[in-house]
This record gives structure tokens, sequence and C-alpha cells, in this order.
């Protein structure tokens, strides 16, 4: 052990203080600011139309599709596209094609993933 005279001590003890000191103040880090994620959009219960038939048919396949544009889960231009062919699918069945307004209706849905 090394003998360190008296007359210094305290100095010694003021420079392992403030050592120790920059050393802690070093290894403080910010915490980091939150990033809070985006919620996600939470769309209103969807209504959809009742009854049997074609256009009720159309309607509730119609109310989905328009939903599913709202929320960003069909983009825009594709949801246009099957609107126009459930407008050719209705104008059958205002016709009184019921069958080849289904048909229509089944086609659309198939070129588009929906069941």
């Amino acid at each position: 052990m090394i003998a360190v005279p008296a007359s210094r001590l305290p100095m010694r003890l003021s420079l392992v203080v403030l050592a120790a000191a920059t050393l802690g103040a070093c290894q403080q880090r910010a915490a980091a600011p939150k990033i809070s994620e985006p919620s996600p959009v939470v769309p209103a219960p969807l209504a959809l139309p009742t009854g049997n038939g074609c256009g009720p048919e159309i309607a509730r396949t119609k109310a989905i599709v328009d939903s599913d544009v709202a929320t960003g889960n069909l983009n825009k231009p594709v949801g246009e596209r099957f609107n126009a062919d459930l407008s050719q699918a209705a104008a059958e069945c205002a016709a009184g094609k019921s069958g080849e307004a289904l048909h229509l209706l089944a086609a659309a849905k198939s070129r588009y993933g929906y069941r």
C-alpha cells in the first residue's frame, strides 16, 4: 500500500469524487422519446341491407366494398371498378333478370377476391 501524505489526501479524494461524478454523468442517457404508433382505423359497425334476392345481395356487397375503400383495405380505383360491375348486376336485377344479376355478382366477387 502506498502512503499518501495527509496534506494531499483531501485533494486526491476530491479528484476521485470528481472522476466518479464525471463517469456517472457519461453513463446517464436521456430516455428516448416515445413514438406513438398510429391507431388503426376502426370503422363504425357496418349495417348491411337485409332481405333475399338479387337486390339485397348486391346492396350488401356494395356496402362492404364501400367500407373497404373507406378504411383503405381496398384502393379507390379497384373499388370504382368493382362498383361499376355491381351497377351492371343491379341493372339486370332491376330489369327482372335475377339469374343474370346473381351471375354477374358472383363473377365480380370472384374477380376481386370476395366471397
